[in-house]
């Protein structure tokens, strides 16, 4: 046999592949370099969704790891649905060997166990070390719905964002007057309509529910709903609120200040909306200036399935829920801005 040619035949790999990322990716060709074959047991949804509701159907999560393998390695792979634990490799006399994180290496160590003693051959166990992400932390699919880092494990959010100050550059006040997200019109005497008809287009129990808008953020509370996260600037259509027209502070567990002038977002800014979302507390951001900018940074900050609602004038509320596009969206967009 030729060096770096597999020395196994076939090889069992099982998981459940939830936003297929560049871990997932080294872990299927490590299996391809040590056997000819890999078969790929990704997990049905009924064992998925006992870890989140967050997670993807069977259907995308299986079409990812088979478009990847595909491009890379053509006719060397199945893919199968697992529907426990073990799967096929307490029982399989034609494979030889079983590819593993470390954390589940205990569960290729009992197959293994009752292998031997229903008098089968062991299996080879490959085990592959984690893929650090860009914060030192391991590229998993959890962190990938946190929110934390992308597929490729860079962070959605970096120490500049706290450091410096951006100014919006005219080229792009269009694209950021268009609604982002779906937008549920309403009478403006009656906003609770509209907030209605968008809050029948959020998937519960959402990992966040977040507010941008004193008349958003009003309507809610009148509701008798209290978002995760509020913010507000004592203004609608740039003009001040009355002082009774305000948003009770009283309604939340946690209030932060922030300071961000009109068309800027700051550090002030990010700080606030980064600790809001870290917190287990309900927390209204009172912001001197505007908060029309906010969901450049919330987005970026938010877990996967968050909703993100905000006013449209004169037309009614908008709802977003960020997933990976929206927060590359805010990240490209944002890298457009004028540092100050």
């Amino acid at each position: 046999m030729a060096m770096g040619e597999p020395f196994l035949r076939r090889c069992l790999v099982g998981g459940t592949f939830d936003r297929f990322h560049v871990g997932h990716e080294v872990l299927l060709s490590t299996a391809l370099r040590h056997a000819d074959k890999i078969e790929v047991w990704v997990s049905d949804d009924a064992m998925a969704r006992k870890k989140s509701h967050l997670i993807e159907d069977w259907e995308k999560r299986s079409s990812e790891v088979g478009e990847w393998l595909k491009s890379s390695y053509p006719e060397r792979f199945g893919i199968h649905t697992l529907d426990d634990e073990y799967g096929p490799a307490r029982t399989r006399v034609d494979c030889d060997s079983i590819a593993c994180t470390v954390e589940t290496r205990t569960i290729c160590e009992r197959i293994n166990s009752n292998r031997e003693r229903d008098g089968l051959a062991k299996l080879e166990i490959i085990t592959v070390p984690h893929v650090e992400d860009a914060l030192g932390g391991v590229v998993s699919s959890t962190r990938i719905r946190a929110g934390i880092i992308d597929r490729r494990g860079q962070p959605w959010v970096s120490d500049e964002l706290a450091l410096n100050s951006f100014r919006m550059v005219a080229s792009l006040e269009a694209e950021l007057k268009a609604p982002l997200g779906e937008v549920f019109t309403g009478p403006e005497s009656t906003p609770e309509i509209a907030m209605e008809m968008a809050l029948e287009h959020i998937v519960l129990p959402a990992p966040a529910l977040i507010a941008v808008g004193d008349v958003t953020v009003q309507t809610l509370l009148d509701m008798d709903i209290t978002p995760d996260v509020a913010v507000v600037d004592g203004k609608t259509k740039r003009a001040i609120l009355d002082d009774s027209e305000l948003v009770d502070e009283a309604y939340f567990e946690q209030v932060l200040k922030a300071e961000n002038p009109a068309g800027i977002l700051t550090p002030s800014l990010f700080i606030a909306c980064r600790e809001a979302l870290v917190s287990d507390l309900s927390t209204l951001i009172v912001v001197d200036g505007e908060e029309d900018l906010a969901p450049m940074y919330l987005h970026r900050l938010a877990p996967l399935g968050a909703a993100i609602l905000y006013g449209q004038p004169r037309q009614g509320v908008v709802l977003c829920l960020t997933d990976e596009a929206v927060k590359q969206r805010c990240r490209s967009l944002l890298d457009t801005f004028e540092v100050l």
